[in-house]
């Protein structure tokens, strides 16, 4: 999936927070109600202007930023 596709930054659009292209729908909307436990239908009927695509490609989006990420841990 390329994400690159389906999620824009604008300053002008949500202080320049992740949204999907197209919409002012930021990509962490998605990803808490999936970390929540929502399904794909649950999201789309509650985000009517979604498509199956912007799901996916909030997941690639997360995926690419854990591999950015650097953990610290406590020890």
């Amino acid at each position: 999936m390329n994400w690159m596709k389906h999620i824009s930054s604008d300053p002008e659009i949500m202080h320049g927070t992740a949204c999907f292209s197209g919409t002012r729908i930021p990509v962490s909307v998605v990803l808490d109600n999936l970390a929540d436990g929502k399904t794909r239908e649950n999201i789309l009927q509650q985000y009517p202007s979604l498509k199956e695509d912007h799901i996916s490609a909030a997941i690639g989006y997360a995926a690419e930023l854990a591999r950015e990420q650097v953990l610290l841990t406590q020890g």
